[in-house]
Formats: C-alpha cells, sequence, structure tokens
C-alpha cells in the first residue's frame, strides 16, 4: 500500500463510483463492501486511518453483552454474526477470548447463566462455544486476583478480542489490494455540486504534499464518526445537528492486576453499566465510561472522574486496589452516538445501532453502529448505490473476503502474527539489513524493521502513525513509546528523506500527544 503510487492512481480515474470521506471502521467497511461488488472506490482519510475512535475501543468483536440485557435483540443477533465473520476471515488480528462473569450471589447466578444461554443460542452456526457455570475454586484459578470475599463462582462465556488499529490497516491494505484507492492525510474541503445541486464530488486538500484535488464521483459517503455533522453543514448549511459524542475511557493496567488468561467482565457497576478488565499484548486494558461531550475532539481526554470511577470499580472486584501509579497509559475516544431530540440523554439508553442517511443533495451518511458490525454497516451503506445512481449493482460479496495477511501464520508469536503472512517479508527485509534488527526499547520486542516497513509498505507518514497505530505502544505504555520516538523519527526520516528539523518536529508533536496518554499523580 504504497501514498505515491495511489495518488498516482486518484488523478488517472476521472469518475468514482465511491468517494468515501473517513477512514476509520465505518469509511473502510463501506470501501470493502463496494469494492467486492466491483465498484470503483477512492476513500479519503484527513489524518491517519483509525486515528480517532475506531483505534481506542475495548478491543472486542462481540455481540453486546450489554445489549442483550437492554433488549436490543436485533443489534445482537447481527454482531454476533459479524463477530464470527471478522474471526473467520482475519484470525491473525481476531481471536476468541474468554470471559467470566463473577457470582457474589444467587440470584445473579441464574439471571446470567441463562442469560449467556441465549446468546449462545443467538450467535448459530458462527458459536465461539457454550457458556457455563464455574466453580468459587474454578474462578479463583483462572482469575487469580479476583476478589474472594462472598465469591460463589463464576459464568463463563466465549467472545472475541482484536487489535483495532492493526484491523482498520488491514481493511484498508485488503480495499487496495482490491484496485481501491486508499489515501490517508487528504482533508476534504468542500463538496462538489452538479447543475441541479446533487453531490458530485469533492475537493480535497493532500495535507502532505500540500495540493488540492477535484474529485468527481457518482456517490458520496460521508463516514466521518463524531465528525459527521462538519460534513453535513458543508453540504448543507443549518442542517440540524445528528451527533452526540460519548466519550468512553480505558486505562492500561499491568496484566498482574487480575493474573491468568481470562478477561474479566462486571455486568452491573454503580451506574448501571458494565466494565471489562481484557488482557490485551500483555497488558490489562480496563473500561470503558459513557459521558456526554458537546464537542468532538480528534485527540480527546479522560477526566478525573472517568478515571477515578474505573479505578474504583474495579477495585471492588480485584485483591488489590489500583492506584493512579500504577496506570501506564490512559486513552479517550468518542461515539458518534444519535444526538437526542428531546427526551433521554443517558448514553446507555442512546441505541448503537447505524442508520444511513440521504440528503437533499444525495450525500450519503453513515452515522453510529459499533467496530464488530463494520462490514455490515459498509453492506447497508453501498445498497444505496442504485437510488443514488439508477444504476444496478452487484449482490454483497464482503462478507467471505479473507483480509490482508490471511494463511497459514508463519510465527504463533503474538507481536509476529498480526502482520499474517506479511510477517515474512518483514523478517526477510531485517534479514537483508542486519542493523534493522535492532529494538527500540529494552522492554518491548518491536525493532528498527518495523518502522522501515511501515513507512514503505502501511502508508506510516509520521511516528505517531507508527507508535500508535502501526505497533500499539502508546496505548500499552505511553512512557515507552515516548522513550522510543527519536529512534523512529531518525529511522523515518532517513527513509522519507527528510531533515534533522522534520525529525525535531516530529518528536515535539508526538510528545505533545503522548502525554494526554499519561496520568499526573
Amino acid at each position: 500500500m504504497n501514498r505515491t503510487s495511489n495518488l498516482r492512481h486518484l488523478t488517472k480515474n476521472q469518475l468514482w463510483d465511491i468517494v468515501i470521506i473517513g477512514g476509520g471502521a465505518s469509511g473502510l467497511g463501506v470501501a470493502l463492501d463496494a469494492l467486492s461488488r466491483g465498484l470503483s472506490v477512492a476513500l479519503f482519510e484527513r489524518a491517519d486511518f483509525a486515528k480517532g475512535t475506531s483505534s481506542r475501543s475495548t478491543k472486542l468483536v462481540h455481540g453486546g453483552v450489554r445489549y442483550l440485557a437492554q433488549g436490543d435483540i436485533l443489534l445482537v443477533w447481527e454482531a454476533l454474526r459479524e463477530r464470527g465473520r471478522i474471526l473467520r476471515n482475519a484470525p491473525h488480528l481476531a481471536h476468541v477470548q474468554p470471559f467470566i462473569i463473577p457470582i457474589y450471589s444467587h440470584a445473579t447466578k441464574y439471571y446470567y447463566s441463562v442469560g449467556l444461554k441465549l446468546y449462545d443460542w443467538m450467535s448459530g452456526w458462527l458459536s465461539l462455544g457454550d457458556s457455563a457455570y464455574i466453580s468459587k475454586k474454578e474462578t479463583i484459578k483462572r482469575l487469580p486476583q479476583i476478589k474472594k470475599e462472598g465469591l460463589l463462582g463464576g459464568v463463563v462465556y466465549q467472545d472475541g478480542e482484536f487489535d483495532d488499529a492493526r484491523l482498520a490497516l488491514c481493511v484498508a491494505q485488503t480495499s487496495d489490494d482490491m484496485g481501491g484507492c486508499i489515501l490517508n492525510y487528504m482533508k476534504v474541503n468542500a463538496l462538489s455540486k452538479d447543475n441541479n445541486g446533487q453531490t458530485n464530488g469533492v475537493k480535497v486538500r493532500d495535507t502532505i504534499n500540500k495540493k488540492t484535488y477535484d474529485v468527481k464521483a457518482r456517490m458520496v459517503v460521508n463516514a466521518t464518526g463524531v465528525f459527521a455533522d462538519k460534513i453535513l453543514q458543508m453540504d448543507q448549511k443549518g442542517t440540524p445537528r445528528m451527533i452526540q459524542p460519548s466519550q468512553g475511557v480505558h486505562l492500561v493496567l499491568p496484566q498482574y492486576f487480575l493474573g491468568g488468561k481470562d478477561a474479566l467482565m462486571i455486568p452491573k457497576t454503580s451506574d448501571g453499566r458494565v466494565l471489562f478488565a481484557v488482557p490485551w499484548q500483555g497488558k490489562l486494558v480496563v473500561g470503558t465510561t459513557d459521558t456526554i461531550r458537546e464537542k468532538a475532539k480528534l485527540e480527546p481526554e479522560a477526566l478525573s472522574r472517568e478515571i477515578n470511577f474505573i479505578l474504583d470499580t474495579a477495585g471492588h472486584y480485584l485483591q488489590k486496589q489500583p492506584t493512579r501509579k500504577d496506570v501506564l497509559t490512559v486513552y479517550a475516544g468518542l461515539r458518534p452516538l444519535a444526538a437526542p431530540q428531546g427526551g433521554s440523554v443517558k448514553t446507555k439508553e442512546i441505541s448503537r445501532n447505524h442508520k444511513v442517511i440521504i440528503s437533499e443533495t444525495g450525500l450519503v451518511t453513515l452515522t453510529g453502529g459499533k467496530w464488530t458490525t463494520f462490514r455490515k454497516m459498509g453492506e447497508d451503506t453501498v445498497d444505496h448505490f442504485s437510488r443514488i445512481t439508477g444504476e444496478e449493482i452487484k449482490e454483497s460479496r464482503s462478507w467471505e473476503i479473507k483480509f490482508h495477511g490471511y494463511g497459514d501464520p508463519t510465527l504463533d508469536d503474538n507481536h509476529w502474527k498480526s502482520y499474517g503472512t506479511d510477517a515474512v517479508k518483514v523478517l526477510q527485509l531485517i534479514k537483508d539489513t542486519p542493523a534493522y534488527a535492532k529494538y527500540l526499547h529494552p522492554n518491548y520486542p518491536y525493532v528498527a524493521g518495523e518502522v522501515i516497513w511501515a513507512v514503505r509498505e502501511e502508508m506510516a507518514m509520521h511516528i505517531e502513525d507508527f507508535l500508535a497505530r502501526r505497533i500499539r505502544i502508546l496505548l500499552l505504555d505511553a512512557a515507552a513509546a515516548m522513550a522510543m520516538a527519536p529512534i523512529v523519527a531518525k529511522l523515518m526520516a532517513e527513509e522519507l528523506k527528510k531533515d534533522k528539523k522534520w525529525e525535531e518536529s516530529e518528536i515535539a508533536a508526538f510528545n505533545k500527544i503522548a502525554e494526554k496518554y499519561l496520568i499526573k499523580t
């Protein structure tokens, strides 16, 4: 996936079937589905792929036990099927993860045992395994640091876990492999209209090379998540607000706070939500919150009360109370919920279902949804192509596409496995240039050759792209990420033919962002 060649591709095609604004899960799902039907696609992301919400999830590919409890049966049914498809089509980036709900009362034992049997049944032929009640002894064995006082046992069930930013990149690569023109750092500044006032393209600026392109399309899709209202205003000034940003915060702790390989699911917190503690890449991701925010930001920051809520809630279920000093990273993401039109504004009561809306000008906007259903969201969006253009299209085949890197793993090590079949090529690159085998940090397995690979093959343009999303070190250990920044900047500068001033600017910009991921004690 090469940015320079994709820019050439952009100028050669005079009319695209679909232009997509937004390179997160939603936009990439649209691209994947459109390409599966033989349509031509150009996708523009103003920053890096999955820079926003799509890299800041709880790392779960799941139906949503919480939504089942709320009675949102159709969402859960759809998500469980999509969960199975992600696990099947991207085994190098998603895997089955056992979860345990600790039981401290007989009433909850039967409630969750029955509820999760329904969850199993709804999975159908894509089931990951049956849920079961386990004894107190077995629960403690599997969750060594769970609070033992009053514990009766646990209910274990199976769900999925994934690397969100790497999956987004993988879908971008897959779309690129299929002939799509997929580009990051391309900011859409205006929508173009025909003589009848219908949307027929975009004006997009390359923020790297400072060049503007006028791109025509039969259908334009606004898949910008929490920023969808900005594009809608660009389309028609005075359009009512559609998006209500809701902030979700996660804390990353050392894995020993929970121990074992199973994840913990706390089904009802003090404010009626759920909390997860999920083993992920050698750490423990704990979250999340649901906090109304009025303004959408590319780098949202956790509120002190959100941090305290997670620490306090986790402390009720863990033997050792985690403190601010124990937190390796804190990260926040914004969910694009439907703006309330009156009535309740409680985020836990707003549906996570996605919506496809067509404006009077023919602009198609995709809002809502969740990572697990990204492919179905794309399918439902592309289904409107015939309505917009009057042309017939093929049926969707995106459900059967094996994602880039799919194949027999050469290395089962979690670090190299995330590259899929590309791991062989990365290792060959390192073998050809021994200096690329140098570790970027003494406590982590990442090496210099991965920086070179990210620039050449994964469209990494800034050191943040690499440290936050190509490898996930910013979300695992912010202090370690800052320590790596000078080495990564030097390697990228050499590969991109940049000067010392660029290096210094990149390090300063990254450190400014990384500071937001550290908790000040």
